[in-house]
């Protein structure tokens, strides 16, 4: 799998860092929506044209919104993996809250001039 995210979006890289620190050496890869990864992915799956946080490549298409926020908690595991109970939860509500987050993402977390270079330890889990 692979998790595109906004590059510039503090929240964003805090949730990357977040899955670093659950899934250290694990198959996970990492691109900015930004990048070259990121751009073909939108070019290659139209509904992700509009997308502008988290979406979740895997082998059939891509989860986004909080489809893909769980499936990465799902992947993390632990207690972690008890968050697909939200799936409860009709996805149009989810997306909505969602929604709201992505917003408002930049005024509480705040925003980079450019995206954060990872660790030289972390270097090999992003791509692009």
């Amino acid at each position: 799998m692979i998790v595109l995210y906004d590059g510039v979006c503090g929240l964003c890289n805090g949730f990357v860092q977040w899955v670093l620190t659950r899934d250290e050496g694990g198959p996970l890869r990492f691109a900015t929506l930004q990048g070259e990864i990121g751009e073909a992915a939108r070019r290659a799956i139209p509904e992700l044209a509009t997308i502008d946080s988290i979406v979740v490549l895997h082998k059939d298409g891509a989860w986004v919104k909080s489809t893909g926020a769980l499936e990465v908690a799902r992947y993390v595991g632990g207690g972690w993996a008890l968050s697909v109970a939200a799936y409860i939860v009709p996805r149009f509500i989810r997306d909505a809250v969602y929604d709201f987050v992505a917003r408002n993402r930049y005024g509480w977390f705040g925003k980079y001039d450019a995206c954060p270079l990872p660790s030289p330890e972390q270097r090999e889990r992003f791509l692009g």
